[in-house]
């Protein structure tokens, strides 16, 4: 052993904890970050500016914003955007809770359809889906349900397809599945196999597995993109002007500004709407994914040594004071 380290005698006490060799109390100083206040004023600064700017500016016409916000037809139409936004949803997320069973079917046939499903609707825009289904009437005025080549069968009109308000909840829905086929399918898969061995050699059906032991699990990866989802069709139910349909909130503010000729107050209307149901989807979301997580990130006390948290120096443990090792 090399001068000037001396090993501890094998069978010495070690210091006590009072005494002044033992390890003194660390003195932390807090970290100053003197640009990241620099940088905070500064945003407070051009903010205050903008809203007073704004506040001044004759082309934003406060005015109008006020007059109209709270306009019978308004709300109307923020009606008619909720009711468009909820339909599409249900109907998107349960046939993409079908897709996605389609994708994880081990029958090649099945998948294969449900890829192509997705790959058309995911592949083209929004826009184009609706401006089709709105022709699609003049396409298919009714389809045959039979014998090909046969008067056996049954003719269905499709004349209902020619009511905007339908056509725009279908065409929303359709293109929805889509997306939502994929995060049902994340979820699902993010559920360990063995759980579903488990409950099949408990003597559970499919439908059990999924609905007590698969599902619940795979909802907290489920919910957050569902819940961007939901957002994001309410912003998108805007597009329904290609079909057309005008009775949506921007549809009616847009009309509203043809004939006013206040077209940024009227946007700026359309989007404090927007604003306030967005607001009110995202404290649903959050309610809902801390709902779903419950005891996901719970850590036992049994565990914490294998997590790395130590006990504090100088508290006593399993082997001090007498204890039990």
């Amino acid at each position: 052993m090399s001068e000037g380290i001396q090993a501890r005698p094998a069978g010495a006490v070690p210091p006590p904890a009072g005494s002044r060799a033992a390890a003194e109390p660390i003195k932390a100083g807090k970290l100053r970050h003197p640009w990241r206040i620099v940088f905070a004023v500064v945003l407070i600064a051009l903010v205050v500016l903008f809203v007073i700017d704004a506040a001044q500016r004759q082309a934003y016409g406060w005015q109008y914003v006020g007059k109209y916000v709270f306009d019978r037809r308004i709300s109307a139409a923020a009606l008619v955007t909720i009711q468009l936004t909820v339909y599409s949803m249900i109907i998107g997320v349960l046939l993409g809770l079908v897709l996605a069973v389609m994708r994880l079917s081990p029958n090649p046939v099945v998948k294969s359809v449900a890829w192509l499903y997705l790959w058309i609707f995911r592949g083209t825009p929004v826009y184009v889906q609706l401006v089709f289904w709105g022709l699609f009437s003049l396409i298919y005025p009714h389809i045959f349900l039979g014998v090909p080549w046969t008067s056996l069968g049954y003719s269905l009109s499709l004349g209902f397809m020619q009511n905007a308000f339908i056509i725009a909840f279908v065409g929303l829905a359709l293109n929805e599945a889509a997306y939502m086929a994929e995060i049902v399918r994340a979820g699902l898969l993010s559920v360990d196999t063995g759980q579903e061995e488990a409950a099949t050699a408990l003597g559970m059906s499919w439908w059990q597995t999924m609905t007590r032991i698969i599902i619940p699990q795979a909802m907290r990866v489920i919910i957050p993109p569902t819940g961007n989802e939901v957002i994001s069709m309410l912003k998108t139910t805007s597009l329904v002007a290609a079909i057309p349909l005008t009775t949506d909130l921007y549809g009616v503010a847009r009309d509203i500004s043809a004939v006013t000729y206040t077209p940024i107050p009227l946007l700026i209307v359309a989007s404090l709407w927007y604003l306030l149901f967005t607001s009110i989807l995202m404290v649903g979301q959050f309610f809902l994914e801390k709902r779903f997580s419950r005891g996901v990130n719970a850590r036992r006390p049994d565990r914490a040594a294998a997590a790395g948290v130590l006990p504090a120096a100088g508290a006593p443990d399993g082997n001090d004071l007498g204890g039990k090792g």
